[in-house]
C-alpha cells in the first residue's frame, strides 16, 4: 500500500479535502446539528414569550389603573371612617364637641347618652347636650359643629335666657358668668358604622348623665 507522501500532490489535495468534507459531514449530522436543534427550540421559546409579553402588554396599563384605583379606595376609606368610625368612640366624640366648645366660649355642662337607634349599614348614637354662654358665641359653637369632618347632627334645640333655663329644659341652674346670657339644650346625634355595635356610655366627666 502506497504511504501518502508517495501519492501526488493533486491526490493529496483530494484526499485532504475528501477528508476534510467527510469530517464536516460528521460534525453538520453530529454537534452542529444538534447546536442548531437546541438554537431552534431557545428561539421558538423566546418567540412564545414574546407574544405572550405582547399579550400582557395592554395589562399594564390596567395593572396601573387598577393600583390607582385601589390607593383611591384606600383614600376614601379613610376619610369615611374620620366621618362613620367604625369603632365605638364615645369618648373621642366628647372630646371634640368639648374641644369646640372651648373654642367657641360656650360651656359645656352635660351629656346624658340616648338610646341607640340601630339602621342596616350603621347606628345612630345620641346624647342630650346641655350649655350655655353669650348668645353669639352659642352660634359660634353650632356653626363650628356644621363643620365638622365627623358627622354630627344637632335636633331639638331649645334656647332660653339664663334666668329661665327651665323653658330650655336645663337640668340645673349654674353659677352662670356675667356675660353668658342663654342657656340651650339639644340632641347631639353621632354615627357608628355596624362593625362594632354601640351602646350607651355611661355618665363620666361634666356631669354626663
Amino acid at each position: 500500500m502506497a504511504n501518502f507522501s508517495d501519492i501526488s500532490g493533486i491526490k493529496q489535495w483530494g484526499l485532504t479535502l475528501g477528508g476534510a468534507a467527510l469530517v464536516s459531514t460528521a460534525l453538520f449530522f453530529t454537534y452542529f446539528k444538534t447546536q442548531r436543534q437546541a438554537n431552534d427550540t431557545a428561539q421558538q421559546a423566546l418567540t412564545a414569550k414574546l407574544q405572550e409579553n405582547a399579550q400582557l402588554a395592554p395589562y399594564r396599563t390596567k395593572l396601573a389603573d387598577i393600583d390607582r384605583q385601589i390607593a383611591n379606595l384606600k383614600q376614601q376609606l379613610e376619610i369615611e371612617q374620620r366621618i362613620v368610625p367604625d369603632q365605638k368612640d364615645v369618648d373621642g366624640f366628647m372630646k371634640m364637641i368639648d374641644a369646640e366648645a372651648l373654642k367657641a366660649g360656650v360651656e359645656l355642662r352635660r351629656y346624658t347618652a340616648l338610646p341607640v337607634t340601630s339602621k342596616e349599614f350603621y347606628s345612630e348614637v345620641p346624647f342630650e347636650v346641655e350649655l350655655d354662654g353669650p348668645y353669639y358665641s352659642m352660634l359660634s359653637f353650632f356653626d363650628q359643629v356644621s363643620k365638622l369632618e365627623r358627622i354630627v347632627n344637632v335636633s331639638n334645640l331649645l334656647v332660653a335666657n339664663t334666668k329661665k333655663g327651665s323653658e330650655a329644659k336645663a337640668k340645673h341652674q349654674y353659677q352662670y358668668a356675667p356675660n353668658e346670657s342663654v342657656v340651650a339644650t339639644c340632641t347631639a346625634t353621632t354615627f357608628f358604622s355596624h362593625d362594632t355595635m354601640p351602646a350607651a356610655a355611661p355618665a363620666t366627666a361634666k356631669g354626663r348623665i
